[in-house]
């Protein structure tokens, strides 16, 4: 027997024994013997992914793979460019003109050349251009970028309003410019012109034609890019990883064969194409899906015989749809494990977004400069002081990572091929929304019944925060908070039109260590409607008049109320507290808890709060009754 069988047998005996030990403890907490969990009890303890794939809860060196090549070899898994600066790390990108400056016919270019400059001195590395009516044109971009060393800091175009009649102009002028570039340099340049006329029919983006972008790519010197496929678009839509993935590679592969069909070879081809993906706070799914897609690209690049022009170029933008509008703070959070999963799946460049990005013209009170700041500094954090850039493929060999990379690309290779045998991307693309806003609605859900959770949003509220303008939502994006918020939205109607929140009454019974845990639920879950818990202390069905009466003289109580206690309390006296809160005039009583535990009572709760209910159902209706 070789080392190698003796340590993996080792292994294997370990993970027996951990596996009869996971099925003790599930067994105490079910009623049932251990062997019906059958061979592989940890798999109950599986969670599955939107893509479908189950991340188990424990990866040990059984689920070790082969290692792959390193950065800068084919399938570019672990890294696109095998010299890649590990001193620099990625790039820092932000965006120019700042948004909410004039329309371009009124941009201010001195200013804003003057802020470009100021912010490569500050930390900023690359540079994110809005072009269009909302931002500059073609003719603009010469004076913005003056004194700007577009070899040592990568170009790209972000589509504004009506960008498509901006998109020739803006690429003769950054042609012009990186033929300006010294010889021995212009093999630094990277600019990528940000036109995506595919995937512009899901994510409502301004877009040239498809021709326009073809003509402009056949023409597009050494450095230039004419495409950015834009899978954050389709994240922003409510696309999982897998449909983010498939749409984008389909899109490519379309969009070369109009590129090879124009006469480029396929490595020009290819070599005009890039990748915008979003990343959010889950930050192994993250870096997973930027390593899954350099595979999934190579792949591409491999079957038209063109494996060495496979390597992709990926700009990682943090979600908008993760963003939240209440408590944004949090995002500061959200941001920095999205900003994490980028930079260590290997983006070329980051950008982050600034944390009160998802309300529009920003968080009153605040200066935009301080939350483009913070945005800016959280990279240059993991940068600088955490030296996160300061190694390529840093997740390689983690048994979790490798394993989750490999799911990723074959779930989305999968629904590729699934996507091909349609006709490819335009022929497909009524059955892609499908699915997309097929996940969008599940997200939502989960959402909605607090299976997934969003601080500062269903989860620990600030009730007391001061209410927000009813600013509406960025188009085209499917917010994870969006359906909380709008609770709240109703709940600061009501505090503008009334004075107060919208107020419930919980009724506790038993001594606090008894109620605590469930008026604490009841209050939080209250809280995520924009609806104030009153609690006045432990309450029996004499007393209930008593203190609901106290609470309106006070002009706390409206006409709903709470019970919150134990089962075994629930039983004996919550029958009494509910006839007894009916009579006193409360319209609607529920029970924080399970309705088997008031299964033998002759007079029920009108409704429960649990774990288990729509959440933003229930409390919309309870909005509703208390005149929100």
């Amino acid at each position: 027997m070789t080392s190698v069988q003796r340590d993996n047998d080792e292994l294997e005996q370990a993970r027996q024994r951990w596996r009869a030990g996971v099925a003790k403890v599930l067994a105490r907490g079910s009623g049932k013997e251990p062997s019906e969990f059958g061979a592989a009890p940890e798999e109950r303890l599986n969670t599955a992914t939107y893509e479908g794939v189950a991340i188990h809860p424990l990866y040990t060196a059984l689920d070790e793979r082969p290692e792959l090549p390193l950065p800068g070899a084919w399938p570019y898994t672990r890294g696109a460019d095998a010299g890649r600066d590990v001193l620099a790390g990625w790039k820092v990108a932000d965006v120019y003109p700042v948004p909410g400056q004039e329309p371009a016919a009124a941009v201010d270019l001195a200013a804003a050349n003057a802020t470009v400059l100021a912010e490569l001195g500050l930390g900023i590395s690359a540079l994110v251009l809005r072009v269009g009516d909302d931002g500059v044109t073609g003719a603009d971009l010469d004076r913005l970028l003056e004194g700007v060393f577009i070899e040592l800091a990568p170009v790209r175009l972000q589509p504004g309003e009506s960008f498509g009649r901006h998109y020739a102009g803006a690429a003769e002028a950054l042609a012009a410019l990186a033929a300006g570039v010294q010889p021995e340099y212009r093999g630094n340049v990277a600019i990528d012109l940000g036109a995506d006329p595919l995937t512009a029919a899901l994510t409502g983006a301004q877009s040239p034609c498809l021709d326009e972008v073809v003509a402009v790519a056949s023409a597009a010197p050494d450095g230039v890019r004419a495409i950015t496929i834009d899978g954050a678009g389709l994240h922003d839509r409510g696309a999982d990883a897998g449909w983010e993935l498939a749409a984008a590679i389909a899109a490519a592969v379309d969009t070369l064969r109009a590129l090879t069909a124009a006469g480029l070879s396929t490595p020009d081809a290819l070599g005009q194409i890039s990748f915008r993906i979003a990343v959010n706070d889950d930050q192994f799914a993250g870096i997973a899906k930027l390593r899954a897609l350099r595979q999934l690209w190579a792949r591409v690049a491999q079957v038209l015989d063109a494996p060495e022009a496979g390597a992709a170029r990926i700009h990682a933008v943090g979600s908008l749809a993760m963003m939240s509008q209440r408590d944004p703070w949090v995002n500061m959070l959200r941001s920095t494990l999205a900003g994490f999963a980028a930079g260590l799946g290997g983006a070329d460049t980051v950008q982050l977004r600034p944390f009160d990005a998802a309300i529009v013209g920003g968080m009153p009170g605040q200066n935009p400069s301080f939350a483009r700041r913070i945005a800016r500094n959280t990279q240059l954090l993991l940068l600088e002081e955490s030296h996160l850039g300061r190694v390529l493929d840093p997740a390689a060999g983690s048994w979790f990572v490798e394993e989750l990379t490999e799911q990723f690309a074959e779930v989305a290779w999968e629904r590729f091929r699934d996507i091909e045998d349609r006709g490819g991307f335009l022929a497909a693309v009524d059955h892609i929304a499908e699915h997309i806003d097929a996940v969008a609605a599940r997200r939502e859900a989960d959402i909605a019944h607090r299976r997934t959770s969003l601080t500062g949003v269903n989860e620990f509220p600030n009730l007391i925060e001061a209410p927000l303008p009813n600013t509406g939502e960025p188009p085209g994006v499917s917010r994870y908070a969006a359906g909380f918020e709008a609770l709240r939205d109703r709940s600061d109607a009501f505090l503008a039109d009334q004075g107060s929140r919208p107020t419930v009454l919980l009724l506790p019974l038993g001594p606090l260590s008894e109620h605590n845990i469930r008026a604490t639920f009841a209050t939080n879950l209250l809280a995520s409607g924009g609806i104030e818990a009153i609690n006045l202390g432990q309450v029996e069905a004499l007393g209930v008049a008593e203190v609901v009466s106290q609470a309106r003289e006070d002009g706390l109580a409206g006409d709903i109320a709470v019970i919150c206690g134990a089962d075994k309390r629930y039983a004996v006296e919550a029958a009494e507290v509910v006839a007894a809160a009916h009579d006193a005039g409360i319209a609607q009583v529920f029970l924080a808890g399970p309705e088997r535990a008031v299964a033998d009572a002759e007079v029920k709760p009108d409704g429960y709060l649990t774990m288990k209910i729509d959440a933003v159902e229930a409390l919309s209706a309870m909005l509703t009754r208390l005149g929100a």
